[in-house]
C-alpha cells in the first residue's frame, strides 16, 4: 500500500522518508521534530548524539507538563529523549539514503518533520487495557547548494535604487 504523505511537492531534488509505527510517544516525536526541523542533516545528527549523550536537551516548548527545567541558553523545559533520538538517528540515515539513490548531494537541509498519531494496539498477555504509543513520523529534505560569498552586493543595490529614483524624477532632498 502506498503512503500518503502530508508533504506534498513536485520538485525532484527532494527525499522524503516515513518511519510507520514507530514505538515513540507522539507528545516526544512532536518536540523532536521541532528540533530537527530546518536544519542540515550532519547538525542534526550531531545534535541527537549529544542528546543521546545527555549534553543537550531538547526544549519542549508545546508538552511542558512535568518537565522539569534544564540549563542552557533560552531553554525552560527540556528533556532527554534518548529513544526517540536513536529512531531519528536512523530516520536520517535512511533519509540520506534515499537522496543518494535519487542522485542528490549530501547537501541537505531537513524541510518538513510532522508526527501523527499511529494505531494504538493493546499490550500483549497480562497487561490489559493498556495500549501501546505508537507514531508515525515524516521527514522531507531538499538539496541546497553550498552558499558563495556575495562581496559588496548591499552598495551596489542602495546605490541602483537611488539610480532609479533619480530615473523616474523622485529625487531625494529636493
Amino acid at each position: 500500500m502506498k503512503y500518503k504523505y502530508a508533504f506534498k511537492t513536485e520538485k525532484e531534488n527532494v527525499a522524503k522518508v516515513v518511519g510507520r509505527d514507530v514505538n515513540l510517544s507522539r507528545k516526544q516525536a512532536i518536540e523532536l521534530c521541532d528540533f530537527v526541523r530546518h536544519l542540515p542533516i550532519a547538525k542534526a545528527k550531531a545534535m541527537l548524539e549529544k542528546v543521546i549523550d545527555k549534553t543537550l536537551a531538547v526544549p519542549f516548548t508545546k508538552y511542558t507538563n512535568g518537565i522539569g527545567h534544564r540549563s542552557g541558553a533560552g531553554l525552560c523545559a527540556g528533556s532527554y529523549p534518548l529513544n526517540g533520538s536513536k529512531m531519528f538517528i536512523m530516520l536520517l540515515n535512511s533519509l540520506e539514503a534515499n537522496a543518494q539513490n535519487k542522485g542528490l548531494s549530501p547537501n541537505l537541509v531537513i524541510i518538513h518533520a510532522c508526527a501523527q498519531q499511529a494505531a494504538r494496539p493493546f499490550h500483549s498477555g497480562r497487561m490489559r487495557r493498556i495500549r501501546m504509543k505508537r507514531v508515525h513520523i515524516e521527514l522531507a529534505a531538499i538539496e541546497v547548494e553550498p552558499e558563495k560569498e556575495k562581496d559588496g552586493k548591499k552598495g551596489k543595490d542602495s546605490k541602483s535604487k537611488e539610480n532609479k529614483d533619480n530615473a523616474k524624477g523622485k529625487v531625494k532632498g529636493a
